[in-house]
Parts: structure tokens; sequence; C-alpha cells
């Protein structure tokens, strides 16, 4: 679909690819244990593959198998000196993870991304680290990748984070592991907690406690099974397009909805959408099917503790408020700006050539909803998420749009345009 028209509405089921955060993690921590993990519904896009690129290079053995990936681990200790630069693609996740295990060790390796990667703030990895005895350095002297980081023996800290950011954290407490005491994390609100679930699953001594998370070094980790499930970031845009489009039914199956990423839920039901959950799961990572149906949603004002939960579902819920009646208010939000792109900025110009009425603020967007969208040419500035909302936003146009960049979407959902074309009503 070079350009994408108005639909008459989404009807039928949906199976949404794997959690692509969880992912991420269940490589990594794969790579790290004793024995054999097996991971299921793994996410095959472009900055999940970049993880397992990175770990293959210090000497894991990863098989990426039709169904399953079978990771070799090699321990705590067993990592090897990469022979070349590890290159994390467009994954900042794996870029600021990754730094809180090579800080510990045994050898230099220099760490680089893609143009959005090397823009993006390291700062906030490197202090906390830095603090626990790294060597970590930006090569060009402006917080930002590439990065080189020497090995050192760490020491376990408290750190009190100034942003709530699973990524902060979880690089923090990677680091922790190889520690010489305890290491924790006190955010200001609770980010996503997928690196605490798993990591107790692998055999970490993992406690939390409010906004604290804490680990004990030097566990014995051992390989496990691991089912991941959909990712609820990646559903949302249906959710969102289930919603807004009339005469839409879908039923999304298998979909994460841990508390700490569930906020895309409570906006849309704030919102007024009818959404029914479904065949719940509360073992580990939770998990249910959804029923979304067309709905007449109205304006809210989003802000505050919510905001850490649905940080990378703002775009698309920009789209759910341009369809709605009334004013929504997005507030502390000023995070959507360090992302794959200037978010605020990119989604301002964007809805505003489709007819939109949205300001942006210096924490986030006012939008005026109600207002009649047109078919536009727009620009993802190579964002997936970015790409996938204005994909919804083009099915709710009159007209056809171009979305230019739109490859992008294979870095999280590689078969999302297809999905759209097959559930789409002529």
């Amino acid at each position: 679909m070079s350009t994408i028209h108005n639909s008459n509405g989404l009807r039928g089921e949906i199976a949404i690819p794997g959690d692509k955060s969880i992912s991420h993690r269940a490589v990594m921590f794969g790579s790290l244990s004793d024995g054999l993990t097996e991971v299921t519904n793994f996410l095959q896009g472009a900055d999940c593959l970049s993880t397992i690129d990175c770990f293959r290079k210090m000497g894991v053995e990863i098989e990426n198998t039709p169904g399953k990936i079978l990771i070799h681990g090699k321990g705590l200790h067993g990592l090897s000196a990469p022979s070349s630069v590890l290159d994390t693609g467009n994954s900042g996740t794996t870029t600021r993870l990754i730094s809180g295990i090579l800080a510990a060790q045994p050898f230099e390796t220099t760490l680089t991304g893609d143009a959005s990667i090397q823009k993006r703030p390291m700062r906030r990895i490197m202090e906390p680290l830095s603090m626990m005895g790294a060597d970590i350095t930006s090569i060009n002297g402006n917080d930002c990748a590439p990065l080189r980081i020497r090995g050192s023996a760490l020491h376990g800290i408290h750190y009190h984070s100034k942003v709530a950011s699973a990524q902060v954290k979880s690089a923090i407490l990677l680091a922790g592991l190889y520690a010489d005491g305890e290491t924790k994390v006190t955010e200001p609100v609770i980010s996503r907690n997928h690196s605490e679930i798993m990591l107790r699953c692998f055999g970490a001594e993992v406690k939390t406690e409010g906004t604290t998370a804490g680990i004990r070094p030097q566990p014995h980790l051992t390989g496990q099974q691991v089912h991941v499930p959909g990712d609820i970031s990646s559903a949302a845009y249906f959710i969102a397009a289930g919603l807004c489009i009339p005469h839409s039914e879908l039923l999304i199956k298998n979909v994460g909805i841990n508390p700490t990423r569930d906020g895309i839920l409570k906006v849309a039901l704030a919102m007024g959408g009818d959404i029914t959950i479904l065949n719940e799961n509360r073992e580990g990572e939770p998990t249910a099917d959804l029923l979304v149906k067309s709905s007449r949603l109205h304006g809210i004002t989003i802000q505050g503790d919510i905001i850490p939960t649905l940080i990378d579902e703002l775009p698309i819920i920009n789209i759910m408020a341009a369809a709605a009646e009334g004013t929504t208010i997005i507030k502390d939000a000023a995070e959507l700006k360090v992302k794959e792109s200037n978010r605020i900025d990119v989604m301002v110009e964007n809805l505003t050539a489709m007819g939109a009425d949205i300001t942006g603020t210096e924490d986030g967007m006012i939008i005026e909803g109600g207002k009649p969208l047109y078919g536009a040419i727009v620009d993802s500035h190579l964002d997936h998420r970015i790409a996938m909302s204005f994909a919804v936003a083009a099915l709710l146009a009159e007209g056809e749009t171009t979305i230019k960049g739109r490859d992008c979407v294979n870095i999280s959902f590689p078969s999302f345009y297809e999905d759209i074309k097959t559930l789409s009503q002529s």
C-alpha cells in the first residue's frame, strides 16, 4: 500500500506480534544464563534482531528458527569481546540496556547505532553507571552514541532517577548483577517492570517496594521457556482504528496488559471506547483478548502518573483525539521530544497537514477534535510509531494519504500494512 484510502470499517480477528520490550529482554537474560532459553512468539522486527546480532558478536549461540528462538546461554561471566563495533540499529532499548551489561565485562566495547540513535540522550544511563564505577564515554563528547565502554569493577548504589524510564532502570539493574552489593533504583513514578518480572523468572533476587526496584548481585541465572505476549503498543493502532472507524469490530488476541503498560486501555475507556477484556490470564506477564467496537469518543485530559504507562502510545492517542468530540489535552509528556523523533513536533506537523486542529506545547499537545481529516503527504521521520499512527489516520481521512518512510514499521511490526489490508472492509 503506497497510498492509503478511507476505510468503511475494520472487522475480524488479529494476533499481534510479540512484545518488543519482552523480546529484547528474553535474548539478553537468556544470553547471561546457564543452559538453554527457548523463546516463542519472539518479535521478528529490526530492533529485536539488532539485540540478537549484538549477543552473537559476543559469542552467544542464538538459533533463530521458525516459531522459536533458541539461546545457548554463556552464563553471567561468559561473554567474549566482540571483534567489531556493536551496532544497535534504531533500538534505544538495546543501546541502553546492553550498556549496563557491558559496563562490567572484562573487555572494551564500542557501541553505536543509526542516525536516530546517535541523537538520543545517553547521559541518563552514563551518569548512574559511572556512579557505579563504569568507564563509559561518549566518543563525540555530546552525551550520545557512539559510546566507548571499558569494563570495570562495579559497586552497588541507590540511584534516584529524574525520569521514569524502564530503559534507565533496567540498565542500572543489569549492571547491578555484577556489583559488589545491592543496587536500587527509585523513580518518580513506576515505569514498565518487564525486567523485574523476567529477571526473577531467570533466578535473580529482585525486590520492589513502591517506585523502588532493587537487585542482589551475582545470582545464578538459569535458562527458561519464555512465551512473549502480544505487544500492547502494537495493539494500540488496532484499538484506535476499531474505536474510531465506523462499522468496525475487532478481536485482538493475546495482548499483554501489564499494569505498567495498560495506559492506552485506561485512556480509551475514559474517552468512551467500547472495549471488552476477555480470557484474562494474570500468571507472569498478564494477557487478555480485547474486543473493540466502533465508539463515539470524547476529549479528556491526560497527565501525571499515567504518562509513563502510555508514552509510546501517545502518537496514536493523538489520532483518537482528532477523531473525538471536544478537546483533548496532553501534559507531562516532554519525553516525546527525545524518542525516535520529536514526536510533539511531528504529530503537530502531520495532523495539521491533514486538517486537524492541534497545538504543540512544551510538554504535550492540545487537540480540538471532531474536525474532518483529509488525505495528505505525511512524513514519518523514519519513526515507526508515527508511520503506524498516520496509517490509522489515513483510514479515517477523505481522499488518499501517502506516508514518507513508511517501511520503518519493520522495526516493530513487519506485517502491519498487510494486517490493515486484510481487516479492511471495501
